[in-house]
């Protein structure tokens, strides 16, 4: 996961050029800033990995399901037998 920066400064000034108290100003980009922090975002290297491993367990579903269907047909061909 990736931090994401976050110029407090300039949304400070911004905020205040915007007729925000100084005070108030300060205290949006603290809350903002904290919000960032805690966050965790994927980038594109991560979804690309999830991809791979979704991938992966897509085929290993498919080997499991086709031994399955091949493990049911062997059953239902020898009680055929058997009957």
């Amino acid at each position: 996961m990736t931090a994401v920066t976050f110029d407090t400064l300039k949304f400070v000034k911004t905020l205040e050029a915007a007729g925000v108290s100084a005070p108030q100003a300060e205290a949006f980009a603290s809350a903002v800033r904290d919000s960032h922090t805690s966050a965790e975002l994927a980038t594109k290297s991560d979804m690309r990995e999830l991809k791979s491993e979704m991938r992966e367990l897509e085929l290993r579903m498919t080997i499991k399901l086709g031994a399955m269907m091949v493990g049911a047909i062997g059953v239902v061909a020898a009680m055929v037998k058997l009957l």
